[in-house]
């Protein structure tokens, strides 16, 4: 009997917010997975589930998923990880791939998710509280009230052309990936006069160094950075 795979969203950084469904089921599976940039690197999602989940007697997995800017060599590492994690599952052992956040929001799992379930296997998604989410909570800042809207974007390409479009388009915008990006949100809110202070950063939220605040371009900001703006306060 084949195995089943769940990918699993284990929320921001504070284990405390990982779901009891979470929970639950990387208690019961056999195989823990976890997506890293290079091997041998630490895996953030894999940390924070050590919290709250004893893993010392399950199979531990990275997978690899690169970076690189040539899309046949990213193409290749999600085959290669589709593979490994086949193999377990004709094993009949489940996999419990983790990833940060949620897992429908910009994840890594929601590659092969579709092509592990053409291949034949089950699977399940768990939902997991969004880092931006986590962040307008800690900021006391609602994400949209009454009548207004709210979008998210990435800037992780650095394509402020859609960006600038879809804030002229919503009330609310959040911009994830953008510790690299804040001198361009900076010019980009100056020329429709949207004062920075209605720009809050949530940056490595949950994690030891997080920082809830105003928009400060002097600052440096961790990898794990989103930007909320509110066009009205």
């Amino acid at each position: 009997m084949k195995g089943k795979l769940y990918g699993i969203g284990v929320g921001p950084g504070d284990a405390g917010l990982m779901t009891l469904k979470a929970v639950e089921l990387l208690e019961k599976s056999a195989v823990i997975a976890y997506p890293v940039k290079k091997l041998g690197e630490d895996g953030v999602a894999l940390e924070i589930i050590k919290q709250k989940v004893d893993i010392s007697g399950k199979e531990i997995v990275e997978l690899l998923f690169s970076m690189n800017p040539d899309d046949e060599v990213r193409k290749r590492c999600r085959a290669e990880a589709m593979d490994k994690v086949c193999g377990l599952l004709d094993e009949g052992k489940d996999v419990a791939m983790v990833t940060l956040g949620d897992v429908a929001v910009y994840s890594t799992y929601m590659y092969i998710d579709r092509d592990i379930q053409k291949r034949g296997y089950e699977t399940e998604v768990v939902p997991g509280i969004p880092s931006f989410c986590h962040g307008a909570a800690l900021a006391r800042l609602p994400l949209m009230i009454g009548e207004e809207n709210v979008a998210v974007c990435s800037l992780a390409k650095r394509n402020n052309e859609k960006a600038e479009k879809t804030l002229d388009a919503v009330d609310n915008l959040v911009i994830m990936k953008a510790f690299a990006s804040i001198p361009a949100i900076v010019e980009m809110l100056n020329a429709r006069n949207i004062p920075l202070e209605n720009a809050t950063v949530m940056s490595n939220v949950g994690m030891a160094d997080e920082y809830i605040g105003p928009l400060d371009p002097t600052r440096e900001y961790g990898y794990f950075t989103t930007v909320l703006i509110k066009k009205k306060v």
